[in-house]
């Protein structure tokens, strides 16, 4: 399960860096960060937005649990 976690982030970060980035990264108010092209990127509608998911994990936001 950890393992999967770990892939996961890793692939949001490959993608989100070696293929650019289609906008911001949003951090919801519960504390999420949606990267470009994820689920709920779109939907999300009040957020603080990160230039990287890096940047929005350093600042206390954490993965979807999906």
């Amino acid at each position: 399960m950890k393992i999967m976690k770990i892939l996961a982030i890793a692939g949001i970060l490959i993608s989100t860096s070696v293929f650019g980035q289609a906008g911001p990264v949003k951090m919801s108010k519960t504390g999420i960060c949606h990267a470009p092209n994820t689920t709920y990127y779109n939907q999300t509608k009040h957020f603080t937005q990160y230039p990287t998911l890096k940047d929005c994990l350093n600042a206390g936001g954490r993965m979807p649990k999906k």
